[in-house]
């Protein structure tokens, strides 16, 4: 799974660690290294601090977002 979702009960179901996602606040993506409290904690994919995002919040990146944050990490590997 890569975005929360609500089950048949209403209650939300949080995206998998390691899940890339959105944060719809500011756009930014990230993969999700933990839940803590009411949050969904993410990082950017190449690394970096990590921020708490309200489940709400978060959404699955659509083809191109996902495709530049993989080409962004496989630059990163290559030191570009």
């Amino acid at each position: 799974m890569t975005a929360p979702t609500s089950d048949t009960g209403g209650h939300t179901i949080l995206p998998d660690v390691g899940a890339l996602v959105v944060d719809r606040r500011n756009g930014k993506v990230g993969v999700v290294v933990g839940h803590v409290g009411p949050y969904v904690q993410l990082r950017p994919p190449r690394g970096g601090r990590e921020w708490d995002v309200p489940p709400k919040d978060v959404r699955p990146p659509t083809p191109a977002e996902e495709l530049s944050a993989k080409v962004a990490v496989a630059n990163g590997r290559w030191g570009r």
